[in-house]
């Protein structure tokens, strides 16, 4: 059951991916109806791939940006969003089957059927929100779906996986192997919830097409902070958001080498603690998620409209080691428990 769950967290790193995809690719607005049962098919004759076209057609983003597409590149971008959904639709399925199967054959202590129905409900959450973000950008004006949406599509997404790898591992790590430290459990929290405002900003990043507004390291365009950080908005102006999301990288680089010297000084005491282990996970991903960053800014100026090249594929290099960076504090917030009692 545990191997379960953690194939359900694999599956849903894989679907951000593929979300990374569709964004990269420009691809989200290529599907102009949600269809949640019947959509898993695809256009499958000549008819039906014209109408899926033609609704395309009646939006923004092909008549101002793509209105040289032929029905070959529609089906090009037709096919990433697809790819989104269907993983979408096969990651429901593998939580339904493990679900009644284990159900069936008793696995489940009574106390885990509520808190799975939970984890079926943010599932279904999710691919609300995703379509509420997608039809942010079905209409005459908006050439992409909203960054801020995106950013909550992303943020749900993590909240998912969070919460299934944390029953995979209340299955796969003894209690013995946990310690109780209130001071870095308490840490690793604060480090978590500021990792979140990060993946926030990261997903701003994404939405805005940030990136190649400021292909520059270590300043931002020959400055160190923006000259219009006061009067421009925080969540939508592109430098501004450039300016946070490597503030806060830094700040995060600092804090986890702070943090890994207290995990450090902490399992000495507890030499058969999981955390002798997987206390150098976090320094040594958000170290490699530093360095992903700067290589992936710098390599905006190869962006090339419609082609899958240098600078998306380290983009989703840097997607993937985020989700990998937040599920190593996951983990190590397993291990480390609050202090219970006297």
């Amino acid at each position: 059951m545990a191997w379960w769950l953690v194939a359900g967290v694999i599956m849903i790193i894989i679907q951000t991916l593929l979300g990374g995809v569709t964004r990269l690719t420009g691809s989200g607005l290529s599907i102009t109806k949600w269809n949640p049962i019947f959509g898993i098919l695809p256009p499958l004759n000549d008819d039906q791939w014209n109408e899926a076209f033609e609704g395309y057609k009646r939006i923004g983003q092909f008549k101002y940006l793509n209105s040289d597409y032929t029905l070959s590149d529609f089906k090009f971008i037709f096919f990433w969003e697809w790819l989104h959904r269907f993983w979408a639709r096969m990651l429901g399925i593998v939580f339904a089957i493990g679900f009644i199967f284990f159900l069936v054959r008793g696995y489940f202590d009574k106390r885990m059927v509520k808190p799975f129905i939970v984890l079926f409900l943010l599932g279904g959450l999710q691919g609300l929100i995703g379509w509420i973000m997608v039809a942010s950008g079905l209409n005459d004006s908006n050439l992409y779906v909203d960054h801020i949406k995106l950013s909550l599509h992303f943020v749900a997404a993590m909240i998912l996986a969070c919460y299934t790898l944390w029953f995979a591992l209340q299955l796969l790590i003894p209690e013995e192997k946990r310690i109780a430290n209130n001071k870095l459990y308490n840490y690793t929290i604060v480090i978590i919830l500021l990792l979140f405002v990060q993946l926030t900003y990261g997903a701003f990043m994404a939405g805005l097409k940030a990136a190649m507004s400021a292909p520059t390291w270590p300043t931002i365009n020959g400055m160190l902070i923006p000259d219009n950080l006061s009067t421009a908005s925080l969540v939508s102006d592109k430098i501004n958001v450039h300016f946070i999301h490597r503030g806060l990288a830094y700040l995060l680089l600092a804090l986890l080498a702070s943090w890994f010297i207290s995990a450090r000084r902490t399992s000495m005491n507890f030499s058969s603690s999981a955390l002798n282990k997987t206390q150098w996970w976090p320094l040594v991903l958000v170290a490699a998620q530093v360095i992903l960053g700067i290589i992936t800014v710098l390599s905006a100026p190869t962006i090339v409209p419609g082609k899958f090249g240098t600078f998306e594929i380290l983009a989703e290099l840097h997607q993937l080691v985020a989700m990998f960076l937040l599920m190593s504090l996951v983990v190590n917030l397993y291990v480390v428990r609050r202090r219970t009692g006297n």
